[in-house]
């Protein structure tokens, strides 16, 4: 069965944080913003224009992510968003997940008017660094770094929509 996607009902929430503290905690440590973000989901992400989607496999929710306005303004007269919290079942990487996920969330995006969409990962994170490539994300350069409030995030890429 396929992999599909949806926007985040409130039946989702303790599904969305176990899946993102399940990444987070298997690669880094969790941090300050992340424990925000989770835990304030209503207001950290859904209150701050954001929207989530969720990818179901077999009507189970096994992949997330999320959508919303950035955490800095880079002031250029565009309109930006940023891609956070993407996030797969762990034993069900590799079967398109975070591709539905990242294909969907363009699409609210698009939906969302954003001239562009920002997002920041690890390095280490080949697999996700290598779908956000192929999706059409491009690295940032050392003159166009943002400020970011994980300590873990030394990548950062954008999509020119």
């Amino acid at each position: 069965m396929p992999v599909t996607t949806r926007l985040y009902l409130p039946s989702d929430r303790q599904r969305f944080i176990d899946l993102n503290l399940d990444w987070i905690e298997e690669y880094f440590k969790v941090e300050p913003s992340d424990r925000e973000q989770l835990e304030r989901l209503e207001t950290s992400i859904l209150g701050k224009n954001g929207r989530i989607v969720i990818a179901e496999l077999d009507g189970a929710v096994v992949g997330t992510g999320a959508i919303l306005s950035p955490h800095h303004d880079p002031d250029d007269g565009r309109t930006w968003l940023e891609i956070i919290k993407m996030s797969a079942q762990k034993d069900l990487r590799g079967r398109g997940i975070g591709r539905a996920v990242l294909e969907a969330l363009i699409t609210q995006g698009r939906e969302m008017a954003a001239d562009a969409i920002w997002l920041e990962t690890n390095g280490d994170l080949k697999a996700a660094i290598g779908l956000y490539e192929r999706l059409g994300f491009r690295h940032l350069s050392d003159n166009e770094l943002w400020p970011t409030p994980y300590a873990r995030c030394n990548v950062q890429m954008v999509l020119e929509l």
